[in-house]
């Protein structure tokens, strides 16, 4: 079952390839459903500049919403992490917890 992370953010995949030790795990894209000699048959999407890709909780960038399905760059470095925080401004949010009056 997939597995929702508590926040994720998208980026331009033209953003994301910005940062010089970037790959992509095409085989990991979703999947559409395309017609092929009259018969439907799945096949991964190609990415283009213009996709959307999510920046995980954890740094793993997926085709998807779901932090643990279709992801496609998990390779996790302080460079990475950095390029995240200074170039795409991401970070996590800080979830204060809500005090009740009674």
């Amino acid at each position: 079952m997939a597995t929702m992370g508590r926040y994720c953010k998208a980026y331009s995949l033209k953003k994301l390839r910005e940062f010089s030790q970037w790959t992509e795990c095409t085989e990991n894209t979703r999947k559409e459903k395309k017609e092929v000699s009259g018969n439907e048959v799945e096949i991964n999407r190609e990415l283009t500049d213009d996709d959307f890709l999510y920046v995980q909780e954890n740094y793993v960038v997926t085709d998807g919403v779901f932090k643990d399905e279709n992801i496609v760059f998990d390779n996790i470095t302080p460079e990475w992490k950095d390029f995240c925080h200074k170039i795409l401004a991401f970070e996590l949010p800080v979830y204060k917890p809500v005090q009740v009056s009674t």
